[in-house]
């Protein structure tokens, strides 16, 4: 029988709507009907450039950040207030997840939506409910009220959110830096896997070798944008550069769904560290430049490159074009005396199908219907060499 999910991606970052995009055709190829839900029209709008047709379950709940991507506590814990406590919009969407969801084997939380861990900790639901999410975020979140509160509330805040989140039938953990070498515990509830990435096209002869910048829609500031361009024309590069923030502005294109497939195939990366850029260059052996803001999880994400000696340089804005500039077109530069090679694109192809295989894998064996040999079976891919 054709297993039904609900996949419900937040579009606070477009890494959760990559990942989204590319796990669901990967299911519907595997047989399954997967329905998808997201949280804004241009999170809507972003899937629909990837084939996919989302219904936005409802606009109250979202991250905010400012015009440089470093996200607003206060701004972001009232508006999870309002929308958690105020009657018309959590509990709303409880009401409507339950009717969209009712006949459906399972329903995907990518990443922490409030209704959803609300509900996945619920009788009834608990079985269904599978929570997606990146290691970094997991620990930001916990780590949300850390030196803003009381130390005693901010670890009761901590240990609900725990329980919310290990209530559910299944927590899949993902990672950039996890691979086949990761001998942490697994179980039936509880499993990692490494963050997928796309299994790119042959990238067209014609097309001259451009660096693959990609911003957030976060990244507004338009002072940013034309110093990050200028710092590539300093190094003596052409980019291609993508972000909904600066969509027409200067040779900018807001969304493009051959990014991916782009950046495997570039001499270098620029990008925020989320997981999706840094699992890019990971898999397909790209040098990275990483433009940092203040966003917990990010930070950790950098630091964690820098362990694994991922080749990468870090640049920050801090409000002084000139000076981002010159160090955007220094790290440039840098990276640029070890770019990336047709040889790291085709190795990659392997690590890359095999991790999008290990998540359809893992996902069609958690519907309460599916015959599991072994529960405790470990659902990891092989690690890039």
């Amino acid at each position: 029988m054709m297993p039904r999910i609900v996949y419900l991606a937040t579009a606070d970052a477009r890494g959760h709507l990559m990942r989204a995009q590319l796990l669901v055709h990967a299911l519907r190829a595997a047989g399954a009907q997967v329905d998808v839900l997201t949280t804004s029209d241009a999170g809507q709008a972003f899937l629909a450039a990837f084939g996919i047709d989302a219904v936005v379950l409802s606009r109250h709940y979202a991250v905010q950040f400012d015009e440089w991507q470093n996200m607003l506590r206060d701004a972001t814990d009232r508006n999870v207030a309002h929308y958690v406590f105020r009657p018309t919009r959590m509990l709303r969407d409880i009401a409507r997840l339950r009717a969209i969801a009712r006949d459906a084997d399972l329903v995907i939380n990518d990443s922490f939506h409030p209704a959803l861990l609300f509900m996945g900790a619920m009788p009834g639901w608990r079985r269904r409910v599978v929570h997606v999410y990146g290691g970094s975020l997991r620990r930001a979140l916990t780590a949300n009220f850390d030196a803003r509160l009381p130390r005693a509330l901010a670890r009761a805040f901590a240990r609900i959110v725990d329980w919310q989140i290990d209530s559910a039938r299944c927590c899949i953990e993902h990672d950039f830096a996890y691979d086949a070498a990761d001998d942490a515990q697994r179980s039936h509830l509880h499993c990692r896997l490494p963050t997928p990435v796309p299994v790119v096209a042959e990238c067209p002869a014609s097309e001259p070798a451009a660096v693959a910048v990609y911003l957030n829609p976060h990244f507004r500031d338009i002072a940013l944008a034309d110093a990050l361009s200028a710092g590539m024309r300093d190094a003596g590069v052409a980019s291609h550069r993508v972000g909904e923030g600066y969509a027409g502005h200067d040779g900018w294109t807001g969304v493009d769904a051959d990014w991916a497939t782009r950046a495997a195939h570039a001499p270098l990366i620029v990008s925020a560290p989320g997981m999706a850029a840094l699992s890019i260059a990971r898999v397909y052996r790209r040098p990275i430049l990483l433009v940092q803001s203040d966003q917990p999880e990010q930070a950790s994400n950098a630091a964690r490159a820098a362990r694994l000696h991922l080749v990468h340089r870090v640049v920050t804005w801090r409000g002084d074009a000139v000076a981002f500039r010159r160090e955007v077109g220094q790290a440039a530069a840098e990276l640029m005396r070890n770019p990336g090679t047709q040889a790291g694109t085709i190795a990659g192809h392997e690590h890359a199908r095999a991790r999008v295989e290990a998540w359809t894998s893992r996902l069609l064996a958690l519907r309460p219907r599916a015959q599991v040999a072994d529960a405790e079976t470990r659902c990891e891919a092989p690690a890039p060499r």
